[in-house]
Parts: C-alpha cells; sequence; structure tokens
C-alpha cells in the first residue's frame, strides 16, 4: 500500500445480496449467558476484554443462526466465543506455540477426559458437551475433522506471520477457508437443524459448489471489511486484499474493487447452484442445509456495519457512505500482539 494512501471504497456488497437477513428472537438471553460464561474464567487482559465486547460474537451468531432454537443458539454463541479465545492465543504465538495451543483444543474435543490443565481445554470440555448433546455422529466426526484443518491453518498463519510472507493467490483460499473457521461454524448448521448428512451428499457437484461458494463469499467480503482494523494493527498478511495487490500489482482501491466484481460472481454461483440442487430430487436435509447458509452470506454483511469491531464509531457513516479512511498504526496492539481478525469473523 503505498504511503499516500489514505482512504479507500468499500464494494456495495449489500446491493448484489438478495437473501434476507433476520436475527434470532432468543439472542439476548443466549448472548448474556454466554459471555458470562467466558468471563468466568477471567482469561483476558483489560484490553483483550475490551476487544472481545467490541468484537459482539454473540449478535453474529444471532444473524447467521437466526432459525435457531435457544439451546442451540447458545451452543453457537460459545462456539464463536470459544474460536475468539483460540484466536487471542494464537495471534500472540510463534508457529510452534499456534500449533500446541492448536493441539490442546483438538484434543480436549476429540476426548472428554483429555485433559493437560489449561483453561482452554476446560472451555473445549464445556462447549463440547453442548454441543454431543444434539450432534448426530457424522456432523460430530467431520466436526472435529475441521476442527484439525482449522488449527493446522491458524498454526499455518503464525508461521507467515513470523516470516513476513504472503502466499499467492491459489495458495490463500483453501488457507483462507479453514483458518477463518467458516467451515466450522457452518457445520454447526446440522447441529442447529437437528439433520446428520452422509458423506455423499458433501460430494454432490451442486451441493459442494453451493458450500464453497457461501464460504467463499464470506471470506472475501469479511476481508476487505476487515482491512483497515487489520492494517491499522500490523497485521495484513492474512488478507485477501493484501494478496491481490501483492499479486496483480493493484493500488488498495483497485484490490477493494476486484473483491466486489468476485463476491458478485460467489453470490451468483451460490444462488444458481442451489437452485440446480432444490431442482435436483436431492435430500431435503442437503437443500435445508444450503439454504441455511445463506443467512451467513448476507447475516455477516449486516452485522459488519451494527457493530464497531471493523469501522470503529464511523460504522454507521461506512455504511452510508462507504468510504473508509485509513486509521495510523496502532503501537500499543501492535506492541501488544493484538488480534486480527480470523473466525469468527469468522467469523
Amino acid at each position: 500500500m503505498p504511503p499516500s494512501t489514505t482512504q479507500f471504497t468499500i464494494p456495495d456488497l449489500l446491493s448484489i445480496c438478495p437473501l434476507k437477513d433476520s436475527t434470532n428472537p432468543w439472542y439476548k438471553q443466549a448472548a448474556a449467558e454466554s459471555r458470562a460464561w467466558i468471563n468466568s474464567y477471567n482469561i483476558f487482559t483489560d484490553r483483550k476484554r475490551a476487544f472481545f465486547i467490541q468484537g459482539s460474537n454473540e449478535l453474529l451468531c444471532s444473524h447467521v443462526y437466526a432459525y435457531a432454537g435457544y439451546e442451540q443458539l447458545r451452543t453457537t454463541c460459545d462456539f464463536v466465543n470459544l474460536l475468539f479465545v483460540i484466536d487471542e492465543i494464537s495471534d500472540d504465538q510463534s508457529g510452534a506455540g499456534a500449533r500446541a495451543t492448536g493441539r490442546t483444543y483438538v484434543e480436549a474435543m476429540k476426548d472428554p477426559k483429555w485433559d493437560d490443565g489449561s483453561i482452554l481445554a476446560t472451555i473445549t470440555h464445556e462447549f463440547r458437551e453442548r454441543f454431543v448433546r444434539l450432534a448426530g455422529p457424522n456432523n460430530l466426526r467431520r466436526f472435529i475433522e475441521l476442527c484439525e484443518r482449522y488449527t493446522e491453518c491458524v498454526a499455518i498463519e503464525a508461521e507467515l506471520r513470523e516470516e513476513g510472507e504472503v502466499l499467492s493467490l491459489e495458495e490463500y483460499m483453501p488457507l483462507r477457508r479453514n483458518n477463518s473457521a467458516v467451515l466450522l461454524c457452518f457445520s454447526l448448521v446440522e447441529y442447529i437443524l437437528g439433520i446428520d448428512l452422509p458423506d455423499d451428499v458433501y460430494e454432490d457437484p451442486d451441493f459442494s459448489e453451493a458450500y464453497l461458494a457461501a464460504c467463499d463469499f464470506v471470506c472475501w467480503s469479511n476481508d476487505v471489511y476487515s482491512y483497515d482494523m487489520e492494517q491499522s494493527k500490523g497485521h495484513t498478511g492474512n488478507n485477501i486484499v493484501t494478496v491481490l495487490m501483492n499479486e496483480r500489482g493493484l493500488s488498495l482501491q483497485e484490490a477493494s474493487d476486484c473483491v466486489g466484481k468476485v463476491c458478485e460472481s460467489q453470490m451468483q454461483q451460490y444462488l444458481n447452484a442451489r437452485s440446480r440442487l432444490s431442482s435436483s430430487g436431492a435430500p431435503r436435509d442437503a437443500v435445508r442445509y444450503i439454504e441455511a447458509l445463506g443467512y451467513w452470506m448476507v447475516g455477516n454483511l449486516v452485522w459488519s456495519f451494527e457493530t464497531t469491531r471493523y469501522f470503529g464509531a464511523d460504522h454507521l457513516r461506512v455504511l452510508e457512505s462507504r468510504v473508509v479512511y485509513l486509521r495510523p498504526r496502532d503501537r500499543f496492539l501492535v506492541e501488544d500482539g493484538d488480534s486480527s481478525d480470523t473466525a469468527s469473523d469468522s467469523e
């Protein structure tokens, strides 16, 4: 990014999204209980606790899981807050440290009796207990497989950050699908709907196309929205905007415009594949699952402007004008190694 760059305009993604947003009626109760659960462990410094509150993770769940019952919504809030804890820990670590943190999380997810004495293991066990109560065997198995892929990609991200390396677009996208935890969050849809899809459903071409288009739309849109926050903290390597600027020699504005065009294509790809799946005689549960991913696509957009997470106090102005004024580097956050956005930004 040239030193003279002080602003850019984000793409108008809401205008290309025909999907309907909603919020969950159980939001306030589930959010308060989940936040109290995490805060009871006293794991954040004051600065990181403020960032946790500012993040509004539970509000994101209200949008993207608008159809969930109370118990299911509470579990999704717990999971996204657990991801925030993992992200906070790993963002302060080397690649080796991030791998060790990831291993604690994965082992605790696999085995309720496994324990290394860490708070992370305890929190993970408590989430696991809620999840396995309603999750089907296929859902649970795939969820744990995605946990392993997520933690491996978070460790790779930490190694790249150490080395100051920016991946090519071809290398970045598989990494981003997993270190963002979006696919993990998609897994919760089966849990919420009370379905347990067989593996061959995921191999159906229309299902797979809609599934990956939805994931990539969330990842690309999240990256362009979070770019200013991340650059202010010195964390831009794990972002599609930086990847495009680096690989194609684009300006910041050109990269932002490119994201908008690709997101428009991804939205159409999702809608077309969803339509084909619905009319193909595919199992009703497969169609319900793909339809539910649409809540993620639109909900993540709406939520991004309801909170101060990405655009600070300017979030409503940015919603209106789409102009983002780049913040100066926050030397305190850079020195503290504070969080760049991933999962739960999904997440």
